[in-house]
């Protein structure tokens, strides 16, 4: 009997270690794609749309020529097969058979890498999300003791992988809790809690600044009203949103020919950014630029104007990207769309209502709102702005704002872009 309990504690204690091995590796490799493919985004969005500001003519030819090439390497390359996005993860984290296949690793970095530069209007998150998750699926299939981790071990990948994104460890390891496992397990706290901190040591070590440089000073409790009717606006436009990415993926879905979806698709963006350049790309040189002058920004009739357009426009043109076969999600459309809707209403209640709001407040609290309610996850949408602003001052007017956006939303549209299925929607 002691022999036999001996063998069983060396064998948890070997399996223990080597969980903590893969985690460490998973965390580094998964945290070194996020940091490479965030910062060569930046680097080549602001190069490639400093040009098309300067000759519009590259607002036509960047996006057909961004769709194009990923079309070609999806023929070509990757097998021929579309990315899904997060919907992948859901179908291998369900399934004891389907799995993400290694190629997933440089198809979403490449690809993630194109849409952006191009002009495509959303972010790198997705694809950083499934790379990451695949690096975890990869590990979890060289060694027949990790069969029965697969599911923390792909989440292991996504936390680090959202923690150098968004400098927000506690973010990485909510998003993988509340939208991917939805279930907190022993192993789960261990191999995220690992991968993250070998993340958040390597964002340290290669000086790795948050996305956003704000100052934030205080927030009063007369704005409580406000704050409110935010959170309701922040819910409608993201079921907005989400009708729209999956009304463009129907309608787009039934044209047969590739390239007519590459020409539509880059047709609606060019009108979209010859309208409002803000919408080139993740748009997150936009919310800085803005960000800098909120609370000095005087509300005009044209400014009402652009602001309003572009969080109308701004759903379109995601949609269309992703439908003309960008790679891409919501979360930077959503922290878009957020910051903009939130600086017009305080400046609309400012010059209206002598609310005597802070836009700046409402930009950040905004930016969380709409994330939380279009992916249904708030708990990750405070510590991810939280951790994009490097400042927790608003952390409950956005924990209060951010559950009535998500359940609002829910009431309003059950789905999001991740769980929606035709058969669930009948």
């Amino acid at each position: 009997m002691n022999t036999n309990a001996e063998i069983k504690k060396n064998y948890q204690f070997i399996k223990f270690k080597k969980l903590v091995i893969v985690s460490i590796l998973i965390g580094f490799l998964s945290a070194f794609l996020g940091i490479v493919l965030k910062n060569a985004t930046e680097y080549y969005e602001a190069i490639f749309f400093h040009r098309a500001s300067t000759n519009s003519l590259f607002f036509i030819v960047f996006p057909v020529f961004g769709f194009s090439i990923i079309f070609f390497l999806r023929q070509y390359l990757f097998k021929k097969k579309e990315n899904k996005g997060i919907k992948e993860i859901f179908e291998s984290v369900d399934s004891k058979t389907k799995n993400l296949p290694s190629y997933k690793i440089p198809s979403h970095f490449i690809n993630g890498l194109l849409t952006v530069v191009s002009g495509g209007s959303t972010g790198i998150e997705v694809s950083t999300v499934v790379a990451t998750a695949t690096i975890g699926a990869v590990a979890q299939r060289k060694h027949n003791m990790f069969r029965q981790y697969k599911t923390e071990l792909i989440c292991a990948g996504i936390a680090a992988g959202i923690t150098v994104l968004f400098s927000s460890p506690i973010a990485g390891i909510l998003f993988s809790l509340e939208v991917i496992s939805k279930k907190l397990t022993r192993a789960f706290i261990l191999t995220t809690v690992i991968a993250v901190s070998i993340a958040s040591a390597l964002s340290y070590l290669l000086h790795e600044e948050p996305l956003f440089t704000v100052n934030i000073t205080t927030w009063h409790l007369k704005a409580a009203p406000y704050f409110i009717l935010l959170g309701v606006l922040a819910a409608i436009y993201s079921v907005y949103l989400t009708r729209c990415v999956l009304f463009f993926k129907s309608r787009f879905s039934k044209i047969s020919e590739p390239y007519y979806k590459i020409i539509l698709g880059s047709a609606i963006l060019s009108v979209s950014f010859f309208l409002f350049p803000q919408l080139y790309g993740e748009g997150y040189h936009a919310i800085k630029t803005v960000l800098l002058d909120s609370n000095d920004t005087v509300l005009t009739l044209s400014l009402a104007l652009t602001f309003f357009g572009i969080t109308l426009l701004k759903p379109i043109a995601t949609s269309a990207s992703l439908a003309a076969g960008g790679d891409g999600g919501v979360f930077a459309p959503s922290l878009f769309v957020g910051a903009f809707l939130g600086i017009l209403l305080a400046l609309l209640l400012n010059k209206y209502l002598n609310a005597n709001v802070i836009p700046l407040n409402f930009m950040i609290i905004g930016m969380a709102a709409v994330l939380s309610a279009s992916i249904h996850a708030p708990f990750t949408a405070i510590f991810l702005v939280c951790g994009l602003t490097n400042d927790y001052t608003l952390f409950l007017p956005i924990l209060v704002v951010c559950l009535i956006s998500k359940y609002t939303a829910k009431l309003l549209y059950p789905f999001t872009v991740y769980t929606y299925s035709p058969s669930l929607a009948k």
